[in-house]
């Protein structure tokens, strides 16, 4: 969602500001601005659209300040607009918020302001805040902490907001409730962003923050209260990434560069998980061998791709541990009254640790008593704060808003897991696990194959570029990847994609087949259950009736009736998805290219969805 950039220091505050907003686009937004603390009254400009429009504003009499706060917003109250566009401000000038979020009681909080001789000038949620801010403000002599405290105490919703006044240019003021904030500390300058990867040119050091804990910084200070005014000590880390994990490196896109960092993304993912005597090693699920043993299922709950590497984590853990699993889409699971309690383990996936759907899902989950288990990318983000359990994936930054290197490292974290489970409830031995792990381990080469191989695809996606129409189809393991296909079709390239278990061609679906419809067909590995078979005679079926045939299938089949065979490597079948993943993230990628999108940050999409 929206991206929040503060900076107070020594340098002229725009050239952070604007840094820190450039790093941030791939949250998604559609105009953009800054607030420059200048005595007096404040300096601001906003612009709709790309950040460009709003550099193109800034020209040469833009003040040099050392201190502002900068927003890309993605619309959700009021259209897209310059008016419309962050930092909102009081009717004075002086006093600018920029808002990440929800303010839910926005307008019964309009009316009483209005009442009281406010005028607003917007159509957004957040224009409330800076008039209630700068009432309460007035009320306490000019302490915007206070003023913070207050409000917070009052507002409804999820939000992060940051805000700065003219009469105390140096001091920026920020709070988080159920979104994410994180401070970064420099050598007298200081940093408040939603995301670490706004500051890391400047400082690797960071300093977490929980729910409903105010925020005050300046060039060499910052304070954290909580709504009672207590000082509360920094949780401070240091941030693995850099700067340069965050720039292209020669790709003309963020997304074809992370599709080619998933070889080394697995393999840190899975670096020193076995230990010396095949014990796989998840010290983080502080669970015991009794604990485990008295499961009586699990439950995963995720959204979009992050979902689609929950259904993998079926497929796994109740192959392998034995242990019943259900799937949920964390934004459905709390209003069915799901049966879970303490003996149930529930596993929350997300990339950036901050999705709202699956963070209520977790509280609700945590509140029927069961414990919960994060998988994560992102260092201390929300959800593994306010989970039992963390186990971090070691994607580095995801830029682009379509999930590739974070969705192969979760799938490589529920295989853990499974086999973590499995080897305490002895369903599997420690030579099967030593064995599984060995062939985990030859994952990253087999990507790296595949990716050396991709062009014929590339060249061969562009003929299907004009098509409004693509179908996808696995089987067993193979459906999650059909799923996930076709969602990364209808997010890059915005054409009507779906994924089906073969079994339900006859069902409905082959009615969509008509003369020149691309069907994409996942192949099973190996002869297990005869299901290779099955998905063949699935091919012939939509061959039958005009479809364009495209089969992933492993090295040395051949597939009759197919247009295109793809080639993966071969290897166990529940790690298929691993590889599978792979042609179709391409597939899309130049699909997308083609086409003439936006591919790091398609329309109407954010990379973290911070609001339910």
């Amino acid at each position: 969602m929206c991206g929040i950039v503060g900076y107070t220091g020594p340098q002229s505050a725009s050239v952070p500001l604007i840094a820190g907003l450039k790093r941030l686009e791939y949250r998604g937004y559609d105009s953009a601005g800054i607030a420059l603390g200048t005595a007096g009254k404040l300096f601001v400009e906003k612009k709709a659209g790309k950040l460009s429009n709003l550099e193109s504003a800034l020209d040469s009499s833009l003040p040099s300040v050392h201190s502002g706060i900068g927003h890309t917003r993605w619309a959700t109250h009021g259209g897209p607009t310059d008016q419309n566009a962050h930092p909102h401000l009081d009717n004075e000038g002086k006093l600018a918020v920029i808002h990440n979020g929800i303010i839910e009681n926005y307008t019964e909080l309009r009316i009483a302001l209005e009442a009281k001789g406010h005028k607003f000038s917007s159509q957004t949620d957040t224009e409330s805040v800076a008039h209630l801010l700068s009432d309460l403000r007035k009320e306490h002599q000019g302490d915007l902490t206070k003023a913070m405290r207050d409000a917070v105490k009052v507002l409804r919703g999820s939000f992060t907001l940051l805000a700065i006044h003219a009469d105390k240019p140096e001091e920026i003021v920020g709070v988080r409730r159920n979104s994410p904030l994180v401070v970064g500390v420099g050598t007298g300058e200081n940093f408040m962003a939603s995301d670490v990867s706004a500051f890391i040119e400047y400082t690797k050091q960071a300093i977490e923050l929980g729910q409903d804990e105010i925020v005050t910084m300046d060039p060499t200070s910052v304070v954290i209260t909580d709504l009672d005014g207590k000082t509360i000590k920094p949780k401070t880390y240091e941030i693995s990434w850099d700067a340069t994990a965050a720039e292209k490196g020669g790709f003309s896109h963020f997304m074809l560069k992370e599709i080619f960092e998933q070889p080394k993304a697995v393999a840190d993912t899975l670096i020193g998980r076995l230990s010396d005597n095949n014990q796989i090693l998840l010290d983080e699920l502080h669970m015991s061998k009794q604990e485990i043993q008295s499961l009586k299922k699990i439950t995963v709950i995720a959204c979009g791709t992050a979902y689609h590497a929950g259904l993998v984590a079926k497929y796994a853990i109740e192959k392998w541990a034995k242990i019943p699993v259900e799937v949920e889409i964390a934004s459905e699971f709390r209003y069915r009254d799901p049966i879970i309690d303490s003996t149930t383990l529930v596993i929350a996936i997300s990339q950036s640790g901050e999705t709202m759907d699956t963070l209520m899902a977790v509280r609700h989950a945590k509140s029927a008593g069961a414990r919960v288990l994060a998988i994560c990318n992102t260092n201390s983000s929300t959800i593994p704060r306010e989970s039992d359990a963390v186990l971090y994936t070691h994607a580095g930054p995801e830029i682009a808003v379509a999930s590739t290197k974070a969705l192969l490292t979760q799938i490589i974290a529920v295989y853990l897991i499974g086999l973590h489970l499995a080897q305490a409830n002895g369903s599997l031995s420690d030579q099967q696990v030593h064995e599984i792990y060995n062939e985990l381990l030859e994952l990253p080469g087999k990507i790296e194959q595949i990716l050396e191989t991709v062009e014929p695809l590339r060249e061969l996606t562009r003929k299907f570029a004009k098509n409004d129409t693509v179908l996808f189809l696995g089987r067993n393991i193979g459906y999650p990847v059909a799923l996930e296909g076709a969602l990364k079709l209808k997010e890059l390239a915005y054409i009507h994609a779906e994924g089906f278990a073969g079994g339900e061609l006859k069902h409905g679906p082959i009615a969509l087949i008509d003369q020149g419809t691309p069907v994409i067909a996942i192949l099973p590995a190996g002869k297990e259950h005869a299901l290779d078979e099955k998905m063949l005679s699935n091919i012939q079926e939509v061959k039958a009736r005009g479809a364009r045939v495209i089969v992933i299938a492993e090295e040395g089949v051949v597939v009759e009736g197919a247009e295109h065979v793809i080639t993966i490597p071969v290897v166990r079948p529940i790690f298929q998805p691993i590889l599978a993943t792979v042609p179709l993230q391409v597939f899309a990628y130049e699909m997308a290219v083609a086409r003439g999108n936006d591919v790091d940050q398609p329309r109407n999409l954010a990379k973290s969805v911070t609001v339910e």
